[in-house]
């Protein structure tokens, strides 16, 4: 699957999604290409929609508003369920986009990758692919001269159509096209590039006893290390739950155990590349058996026995595991006091606390009720959040039924919001018409007519939006 948005911030709205639902044999089953409007009271980023080609016409006039884009995406994704969700760097972006979307929708949020789904992402499984077999897709270079696995460049060079890259369905179908070739000429590994879908699956590895070859972008190159797991009771970072850690086995740990947390710090910070490496148990990291690593320089000068007792030395040192913990832990707690302690606005705490049960219990009967009965069952809601998000999409589809004073206040605080005049985390009137300036001198020294166009518009669109709640 995949989206575009008004914005790459969780301030933005997807406004298209494209997906196609496959059998394991990734042949086409179903498929979804759907857009929607952008919902009131937002501002766009004026080079979002110049990447997806959205013109202020589509951004305003589809058949969908934002609420009803939103619920038919979910019921597409519903009924597909159960099923593994994968996209092109979705696990950095798109899930994302999804998370606060739904949010803001009084939507279950985690949807992609709760049981029964799963969910993994196509460009790690084709760096795993390309770093074990670099004859396996045929690349671009990178202003850098390292391979390129951006997905327009991927399916440029494997002769896929790309004049309409950036859009969501076209997007998705070539991420599709791309897995094929890779599970076509990786069929004992295609599985377990997979193995790693959910969190479970990969604290599992973690865990247990083993020695694996993982696989990072490390500067714009695609690296692969031999590691091995730590002590189980100190392998995960102990403020960051997701965080898990191994050992690259190049360097020898003897020399380590047995220093201080202090002595043990400073020496970890010397080391390059880094003696431990991270997997997060909710990115869906490809780890795969310890052949693969064991073939690059750095590893193939051991024989297999040092590099056996390197790890079983790591995995029994619990106290040495347990000083890791300690520097990771105190490094963690010093970032936070160096934190700025903002108020948080509602649409920015999804993080911070769960929705309770009880509302996410209740999202369907409202959803399924009368604009009328939606407005009432608000104060049935436990989360003020969720009566906030829900005042906003009413105030979006219906502000016909909203008390007076109620809509005054919705509009009046998407006024302060938008009409700021500080560099706020959303996108403002006053930090779109700079965006559109920046924009306007590109285009005019490439001589682009017709983006100067585009922006023309997209200025008239921000002016509206701007006289609109001028008087709020």
């Amino acid at each position: 699957y995949d989206t575009e948005t008004t914005n790459s911030t969780i301030w933005g709205s997807i406004i298209e999604v494209g997906a196609v639902v496959v059998d394991k044999n990734l042949k086409e089953i179903g498929k979804l290409n759907i857009r929607g409007r952008m919902p009131e009271g937002e501002v766009p980023s004026a080079k979002a929609l110049l990447v997806n080609s959205t013109s202020i016409d589509l951004l305003t006039k589809g058949n969908y508003s934002h609420y009803e884009f939103l619920g038919a995406v979910e019921n597409f994704f519903v009924k597909a369920a159960p099923a593994m969700f994968m996209g092109w760097s979705n696990l950095n972006f798109d899930r994302r986009m999804f998370h606060f979307n739904f949010f803001k929708g009084n939507r279950y949020p985690y949807l992609t990758h709760s049981s029964p789904n799963q969910e993994h992402d196509g460009l790690h499984v084709a760096r795993a692919a390309q770093t074990i077999d670099s004859k396996t897709l045929k690349t671009e270079l990178t202003e850098a001269g390292n391979e390129s696995l951006a997905l327009e460049g991927l399916a440029r060079q494997q002769g896929f159509d790309t004049s309409a890259a950036h859009t969501a369905y076209v997007d998705a179908h070539n991420s599709l096209k791309i897995l094929r070739i890779i599970k076509d000429k990786h069929k004992t590994n295609w599985e377990k590039f997979l193995g790693t879908s959910t969190k479970s699956s990969v604290e599992s590895i973690l865990k247990g006893e083993g020695i694996y070859s993982i696989f990072e972008n490390v500067k714009g190159r695609n690296m692969m290390y031999l590691v091995c797991t730590l002590h189980p009771a100190h392998c995960f970072h102990p403020s960051y739950a997701s965080w898990g850690y191994l050992w690259d086995l190049r360097r020898d740990p003897e020399p380590f155990l047995n220093m201080s947390v202090n002595e043990l710090k400073a020496n970890l910070k010397k080391i390059s590349p880094k003696a431990l490496r991270i997997i997060k148990t909710n990115k869906a990291p490809v780890v795969l058996d310890k052949k693969f690593a064991l073939k690059e320089k750095a590893y193939s000068d051991l024989d297999l026995e040092t590099i056996k007792k390197r790890a079983q030395l790591v995995r029994s040192s619990e106290n040495f595991c347990k000083n890791i913990q300690i520097i990771n832990r105190e490094a963690a707690e010093e970032k936070a006091q160096t934190q700025t302690q903002e108020d948080l606005l509602p649409e920015e705490t999804l993080y911070e606390k769960f929705i309770p049960n009880k509302d996410t219990a209740l999202f369907k009967t409202w959803h399924s009720s009368s604009w009328e009965d939606k407005l009432r069952l608000l104060d049935k809601f436990q989360d003020k959040r969720c009566s906030w998000f829900g005042q906003k999409i009413i105030y979006q589809e219906a502000p016909h039924i909203l008390p007076t004073d109620l809509y005054r206040n919705i509009k009046s605080e998407i006024a302060r919001r938008i009409l700021s005049k500080n560099k706020e985390k959303w996108q403002t009137v006053l930090m779109a018409y700079t965006e559109i300036d920046i924009l306007r001198d590109q285009a005019s020294n490439r001589d682009d007519e017709e983006e100067l166009k585009k922006l023309d518009q997209i200025n008239e669109f921000i002016m509206s939006i701007e006289k609109k709640y001028e008087t709020a």
